[in-house]
């Protein structure tokens, strides 16, 4: 039986994604990383697979591929997502489409064959990367798509985290305030730190640390973890 742990993340190449590979591998796992283009890894425990997890079939490769290298998936973490912040009646049905095939697909596919595999080897865990947007609205982000989204996410890891509780597959969410990653220009940051109470943006370690309690929190599911800089608290 293979004991080498394996995790698989979305939205791999750069921020959140490429911090969580680094964070990953330094707790001895290998790692099955996606996005839509990401370049072969030197580390013979890094398996790139690129696709936009968006279209179908996209998450069964990705899943197959890992299940075909390393044997077995223990995490999977949703990292993959977009943003279009707009005035409501602004949207577009090509948004629409890109928000949801992302946000809402992208989490799907990928997560059902995910679970498949988890049940084989004896359990697993799920781990999802929602917004405190769904929590906490604010006049100053218009943003009913990422609410719409993410706050889907939301339920069904409460959802997903009890239909599978005594199966031993747990399934967590960080729920995001802004992070410091390519996403978000230099000069929005000064802007963007005053949207949260604590008067900063978040670092990726703010989140990877978050991701790495809740990956090691054997008694811990269902939980939508805030990682927002006191945003979902209040204003």
């Amino acid at each position: 039986m293979n004991t080498q742990k394996v995790v698989v993340i979305t939205g791999a190449s750069q921020g959140i994604g490429a911090g969580l590979v680094t964070a990953y591998r330094k707790l001895g796992y290998a790692v099955v990383a996606n996005s839509r283009s990401i370049a072969p890894s030197d580390d013979p425990l890094v398996l790139t697979v690129p696709g936009d997890i968006a279209a179908p079939g996209v998450g069964t490769r990705i899943i197959e591929a890992g299940l075909a290298e390393f044997g077995r998936i223990d995490t999977l973490i949703n990292n993959a997502g977009v943003f279009v912040a707009k005035p409501f009646t602004d949207y577009t049905d090509a948004d629409f489409d890109l928000v949801t095939g992302v946000n809402l697909r992208g989490f799907f596919e990928v997560s059902q064959q995910a679970v498949a595999a988890m049940l084989t080897t004896g359990g697993g865990h799920i781990l999802s990367v929602s917004t405190s947007l769904v929590d906490h609205p604010n006049t100053n982000v218009p943003s009913a798509l990422a609410s719409l989204t993410k706050g889907g996410l939301n339920a069904v890891t409460k959802s997903l985290a009890i239909e599978y509780a005594a199966r031993n597959v747990r399934v967590n969410a960080v729920a995001l305030g802004i992070i410091r990653t390519p996403m978000h220009p230099e000069e929005t940051h000064d802007f963007l730190a005053g949207l949260h109470p604590v008067g900063r943006i978040g670092d990726v370690d703010d989140v990877v640390d978050a991701v790495t309690y809740l990956e090691n929190a054997p008694f811990v599911t269902g939980e939508i973890l805030h990682v927002d800089g006191g945003q979902s608290a209040g204003h």
